[in-house]
């Protein structure tokens, strides 16, 4: 049996198909902006506004969202060891949310970074609840833990359906709930470039958590800090989902669905992997993101939507796959 492993063109082919789909995400729009005219020198100033304005805040937060997102749900995954996890599924998004209603009926004029940090603090909350809950119940089946983080999400998101209603804030919520770049501007996205630093910390600590998915006992004999780095990993992961949440809204699937299809593929070594998982998770996005745009050209359907359709799709086949023990 060939041995999974990540090979260097393997790096180089992901950034290239990266690359290309960043051209087409650039070149899309109802306004006409030829990425060769650009070169050229021969454009707009009507189009360069839109470039600068839009297009190219859209392309990086795109990517950024995508890679951060598909690391947070490796790191879920690693952490209570179940592959069917992400921060969508387990109550992380919806504590973000439910934190992110909350300081916008308390005190709407606040900044953009003023509510991601109060949505991580409830990211993180929620985080600890599932990671609780999980260690009282126990891991038990494959289908335990998504069950217990899908309950977990319920209950959560009936608290902010509850308050939407109670204080008129449903439009809020429901641009939350439905992941969307089409309002992603120059001037409001910038704290997206956070999440940049997240994937760096995230690859310096990838194999503190390699050891911490052994178990507590195990990674404390190797002179690991069990608690600390579960406390460093779940800031990560709740950082992520809520500057993505912040800046586009609910991206359901991703985190779960690129980590499996890497290790389908290459394996689970996290060292190596890492960098691919980041890389699937944009491409996925900013393919998603484009077909949102051509399906119903010159209108557009939101992202959130077509990445929970074709993610759905790819978890039920997993899923069948994993359960059969073919994978």
């Amino acid at each position: 049996m060939q041995e999974k492993t990540v090979k260097g063109w393997h790096y180089i082919s992901a950034v290239l198909l990266l690359f290309i789909l960043c051209l087409i995400s650039l070149s899309l729009g109802t306004e006409d902006v030829s990425l060769l005219s650009w070169l050229q020198g021969q454009v707009s100033d009507s189009a360069k506004e839109v470039m600068i304005v839009s297009r190219i805040p859209r392309t990086v937060s795109l990517v950024l969202s995508g890679s951060a997102l598909a690391i947070a749900g490796l790191m879920m995954q690693t952490f209570v060891q179940n592959r069917f996890v992400e921060p969508s599924t387990t109550g992380v998004t919806e504590s973000a949310s439910l934190g992110l209603l909350i300081v916008t009926f308390l005190k709407p004029e606040m900044s953009l970074m003023g509510k991601m940090l109060f949505a991580t603090l409830f990211a993180l909350i929620g985080s600890f609840i599932l990671i609780t809950v999980i260690n009282r119940i126990g891991k038990g089946h494959l289908v335990v833990v998504p069950l217990i983080g899908m309950i977990l999400s319920g209950i959560i998101g009936a608290v902010g359906d509850f308050l939407a209603w109670q204080f008129n804030l449903q439009s809020i919520l429901q641009s939350m709930n439905l992941g969307d770049f089409s309002g992603v501007l120059q001037g409001r996205y910038e704290i997206i470039y956070i999440e940049l630093l997240l994937l760096f910390a995230a690859y310096y600590f990838v194999d503190r958590f390699m050891i911490i998915a052994l178990g507590k006992d195990i990674a404390t004999n190797l002179g690991i800090n069990y608690s600390l780095f579960i406390l460093i990993g779940l800031a990560l992961v709740s950082s992520i989902s809520a500057i993505s949440l912040v800046v586009a809204g609910s991206l359901p699937f991703l985190g779960m669905v690129v980590p499996n299809v890497v290790s389908l593929f290459f394996g689970d070594h996290l060292r190596e992997t890492l960098p691919l998982v980041a890389l699937g998770g944009a491409i996925l996005l900013i393919v998603s993101d484009i077909l949102s745009r051509l399906l119903v050209y010159p209108a557009e359907i939101p992202v959130g939507v077509v990445i929970g359709v074709l993610g759905s799709g790819t978890v039920i086949i997993l899923l069948r796959y994993y359960i059969d023990g073919r994978v």
